[in-house]
């Protein structure tokens, strides 16, 4: 039995990544840079310094990094106010798993906006640690973001399942330790490597139920 289950948000619970590249290609064309086709999946897994730095060093936004960051959230929070993208079965997974095991999160999104969600969604109380990886030193391919979930939430990381949709995330939270359950991003799929990481592959996180995390935990 896992002692904790944490989750990924952007494409795990909420269908989010088309949103942060319309935000983001708006902030760059708007500010004179030169948004490219490789940007959205370069960015993917990245935090919010770094993703800033990329718009500014890559892209050519005429932006501090703080600015670019702040504008990029603002768009997202007036997006999700307008209505927020949750996945199908999200809130019920999270209700049913809550149940069961402490629950964390960690993601690349910016604090704000991790609580924005889950304030929306009306889940808040069920996770016990919520961690950004601006709050970390590396975002994701890096552990850093999965092991400061499982220190939050007093367990170790070895200990912990995982749910993860991209690339960069599956690589983070196996390399934290954990057992990852893949729901494979349909918009920007992971890379076979990565993907083989996984202990279960689900289409949806509908399918996430509490069995197929113990069988996780067990493989």
């Amino acid at each position: 039995m896992p002692d904790a289950v944490v989750f990924d948000l952007d494409g795990v619970l909420v269908d989010s990544e088309e949103r942060w590249n319309a935000a983001r290609e708006a902030l760059t064309r708007e500010s004179g840079g030169t948004w490219t086709a490789e940007a959205p999946r370069a960015m993917m897994g990245m935090s919010a310094p770094e993703w800033s730095r990329y718009l500014r060093e890559e892209l050519g936004v005429p932006m501090s990094d703080k600015d670019i960051s702040d504008d990029v959230v603002a768009r997202m929070e007036a997006s999700y106010r307008r209505g927020l993208p949750l996945l199908p079965g999200a809130v019920e997974t999270v209700h049913a798993l809550s149940s069961r095991w402490p629950l964390g999160l960690a993601s690349s999104a910016n604090k704000e906006i991790i609580g924005l969600v889950l304030d929306v969604a009306e889940i808040g109380r069920c996770f016990d640690a919520t961690v950004s990886s601006e709050e970390v030193t590396r975002g994701k391919p890096a552990p850093d973001v999965y092991l400061e979930a499982a220190r939050r939430l007093g367990v170790k990381a070895r200990r912990c399942v995982a749910v993860e949709d991209s690339t960069n995330g599956l690589w983070s939270a196996h390399a934290a330790g954990m057992a990852v359950v893949a729901v494979p991003n349909r918009d920007y799929p992971p890379d076979p490597e990565a993907l083989e990481l996984a202990e279960a592959v689900v289409e949806s996180v509908a399918e996430v139920t509490p069995e197929l995390v113990e069988r996780a935990a067990a493989a």
